[in-house]
């Protein structure tokens, strides 16, 4: 591996950490709001990246997909929650899944907010300043990408929190135990699906989402 590379996946690790602690503490914050302590209680409603790393999910497979080519994301560990709080359960597990998501949309705001302050007063022959571009860059489409594949209308996803207030209330225990166990298969189907049918049905989801939105925010 190149030097290049190397710094590459340092970026990427760098703007992906962040991205989903910031995330996870989201779902946290909204769930406890919402009247639920469960995650206050287990320490998992702050921005220590400690309480929320998982080995493999963010730091691993985000870093294998970087040096890849491909596009960057994973997973933390998942912030606990009860409905059983919640005054409105649908309700809550919408508002609660969705937090993730928003809040991603949020710091690729703010993101491309400091592109186009800090793009003007960098110069364009600089390598330092090549490299500036390049984090902020990943930093707002890292996050793109983490809202839109959450979205995604599948469990473990948040966007599968859509579909739960569509379902009967006798058949949500049902669901719960198919969040709990649905990660590892995502993550065959996400790694390889895409060796086995030839293209990365993810990857062309991700650039037609993330990566159109990303360009029309940033400045460059």
């Amino acid at each position: 591996m190149d030097i290049q590379s190397l710094i590459f996946a340092a970026i990427s690790l760098v703007c992906f950490v962040p991205a989903i602690v910031i995330h996870e503490a989201a779902h946290g914050f909204v769930a406890h709001r919402l009247g639920d302590p469960t995650a206050k209680a287990r320490g998992r409603i702050t921005l220590n990246p400690l309480k929320h790393i998982d080995p493999f999910g963010t730091v691993i497979l985000p870093v294998i997909l970087a040096v890849s080519g491909l596009p960057v994301f994973g997973y933390a560990k998942p912030v606990p929650y009860n409905p059983r709080y919640f005054k409105n359960i649908k309700v809550g597990e919408v508002l609660t899944g969705l937090a993730g998501p928003a809040a991603n949309l949020l710091m690729a705001l703010v993101g491309a907010a400091v592109c186009f302050a800090v793009v003007p007063l960098l110069s364009p022959t600089s390598e330092a300043s090549g490299w500036v571009f390049t984090a902020l860059y990943y930093f707002v489409l890292i996050n793109l990408y983490l809202m839109f594949f959450n979205l995604i209308p599948i469990p473990p996803l948040d966007g599968s929190s859509v579909i739960m207030p569509l379902l009967p209330h006798k058949a949500l225990p049902t669901w719960y135990q198919i969040q709990r166990y649905a990660l590892p298969i995502l993550m065959i189907v996400v790694i390889v699906l895409p060796m086995v049918i030839g293209f990365n049905p993810l990857g062309i989801y991700l650039d037609l989402t993330a990566g159109n939105l990303a360009r029309l925010l940033l400045p460059f």
